[in-house]
């Protein structure tokens, strides 16, 4: 019994000696607070805040029409005498396209045309006799009345042979030939299409929403499925006055020159409307920070230490934020590297973007 209480003081003893040794050691292995303390300047890309394009754009739908377009029908009945133009002809205003049977008409016009010259003549005779006070005046007011009677009629017969020659109203491209050599044609009687396709007009809709910001002059892309790897360019011409109740949507019309003649009426076309076109300071996007609502980037200082700037974000194109508010033309933002810095960090510039995308 003595033993056992002899032994466990000397185990308590040892314990307590390998502790202080072990605490000695330690002690003497760790840096000295300031040493685990210090740190050096965190290495970061940074980008200077640049002027850069904005635009706000719109998408949609829109049908391709012929900048005049017009059916070429017969204002009388006659049969067709001679078809002067063959199917998908480039035609110019006043060419004659068809001409209709009008033997009949033109020869009443010639004899209105003797009637008139008889009538000129007789009224020669009789001025040359109220000069020498053969005749009264009335005999001369009445001559010159039944000229110009014969004149209306002939000018209504003229009208009557103009009206079997069917001409093309406007420059354009004509149809298929709807009607053949002999056929008798009647008033609305549709003999074939002329188009103008010189400038394609795109009708598309867009919401009320968006029409505050839609004008005339404002530049569209368009594009086809029939040419995947093109773009045509137009700008638009007029909105309409309207607001279709039912769609909640306007109608709005943009002109795109064609002059190879590649779109046709008819086509579907996707379309891009570019407005609220500004140039505006920018960041990278990979600058800005959000935190809830706010939005703010790291500024550089000209001692390399970085502080929080709060900013107002706008639009954005791919790579690039707008900046409404907070920051100035030059001034140096940090956009790789915001993870390890805090405000007031030391911070080393290893490199730098240029506006222009470039490295330096």
């Amino acid at each position: 019994m003595t033993g056992k209480k002899l032994i466990a003081p000397g185990i308590l003893t040892l314990a307590i000696l390998a502790g202080a040794a072990y605490v000695m050691l330690a002690d003497h292995s760790a840096p000295p607070p300031s040493a685990r303390g210090a740190q050096g300047p965190v290495p970061v890309v940074v980008a200077p805040v640049a002027q850069r394009y904005f635009e706000t754009s719109l998408e949609s739908l829109g049908t391709a029409g012929a900048n005049e377009s017009v059916e070429i029908t017969a204002r009388i009945t006659s049969p067709v005498e001679s078809i002067e133009f063959r199917d998908g002809q480039q035609v110019t205003r006043g060419q004659v396209l068809v001409r209709l049977a009008a033997a009949e008409e033109m020869a009443e016009a010639r004899e209105r045309q003797v009637g008139v010259e008889e009538q000129r003549r007789e009224l020669e005779r009789i001025r040359g006799l109220v000069a020498d006070r053969n005749l009264p005046r009335q005999r001369l007011d009445e001559q010159q009345s039944r000229l110009s009677e014969a004149q209306a009629r002939l000018e209504a017969a003229q009208v009557r042979v103009a009206d079997r020659v069917i001409r093309a109203p406007f420059d354009g491209v004509v149809g298929f030939r709807r009607v053949s050599l002999g056929a008798l044609v009647t008033p609305g009687t549709v003999i074939t299409t002329l188009d103008d396709i010189s400038i394609i007009k795109l009708d598309f809709s867009v919401p009320e929403t968006f029409l505050p910001g839609v004008a005339a002059g404002q530049r569209i892309e368009a594009r086809s499925a029939a040419y995947r790897d093109r773009t045509f360019q137009g700008e638009v011409t007029s909105v309409d006055t309207r607001v279709d109740p039912g769609t909640r949507a306007a109608m709005v019309r943009a002109a795109i020159p064609n002059p190879e003649g590649a779109l046709r009426p008819g086509m579907l076309m996707t379309l891009t409307l570019v407005k609220d076109e500004t140039e505006s300071l920018s960041v990278p996007e990979s600058a800005l920070m959000q935190v809830r609502d706010q939005h703010y980037v790291f500024v550089v200082t000209d001692e390399n230490q970085v502080r929080r700037q709060d900013v107002q974000a706008g639009r954005r194109v791919p790579g690039y934020v707008e900046i409404l508010s907070g920051l100035e033309a030059g001034t140096r933002v940090v956009q790789e590297g915001t993870v390890r810095i805090r405000p007031g960090s030391a911070v080393e510039v290893v490199r730098e973007y240029q506006p222009d995308g470039e490295r330096s």
